[in-house]
């Protein structure tokens, strides 16, 4: 019997007395982990696969001990630059042995609930008249000004301009009895046509 199961981010062929190495875990050396996310679970020819885990199946191990992996040398180079760095890199490893694999009824890990943020509520200011001296909320209403005409008129023609041509432009800068607009850039014909 073995199964696939994830454990510290990676998944794993397990099956019972193996000696697994994890990335490092939080448990105490000599205490007992389960691993619940079991992917698929193979006993003879009755394979179940979990979709994408299966129910109620788990992994039981107890940790062993924590080591450091072999070295790993991280050599980095650039030919003819002399660009040369050398550094070596230790895992943290978790040495587990598999002591049973559980079919069913094995009790799920609640994950831990990220609190809801809620937004802080807004004390009403009291009344300049109505402050000195006494706690009186007064609620005071925003009052949003209307758009004036002319800015929104000009944002709307920015926005038609910048989508017509040079020549366009100087037509229109022509009409409108603009001098000069023969060396004038795109940029300053619509700068000149928007005041």
């Amino acid at each position: 019997m073995y199964a696939i199961v994830e454990m510290a981010g990676q998944q794993f062929k397990v099956a019972k007395d193996q000696k697994v190495y994890v990335h490092r875990l939080q448990t105490e050396e000599g205490k007992k982990v389960t691993f619940d996310n079991v992917l698929l679970l193979a006993d003879g020819s009755n394979i179940t696969v979990g979709a994408p885990a299966i129910d109620g199946a788990a992994v039981e191990a107890k940790v062993v001990k924590h080591l450091k992996g072999d070295k790993v040398i991280v050599f980095k180079k650039k030919r003819r630059k002399g660009y040369r760095k050398k550094n070596g890199h230790r895992q943290s490893l978790t040495e587990i042995v598999i002591e049973s694999i559980v079919v069913k009824g094995a009790k799920k890990t609640a994950k831990k609930e990220e609190p809801k943020k809620v937004a802080p509520k807004k004390e009403a200011k009291p009344a300049p008249s109505e402050a000195k001296g006494k706690d009186v909320p007064v609620e005071v209403a925003a009052v949003s000004k209307p758009k004036t005409e002319k800015v929104t008129a000009k944002k709307e023609a920015n926005v038609d301009l910048s989508k017509n041509t040079v020549a366009e432009l100087k037509e229109m800068a022509k009409a409108k009895g603009i001098e000069g607009i023969s060396s004038m850039k795109k940029g300053e014909l619509i700068a000149a046509l928007g005041k």
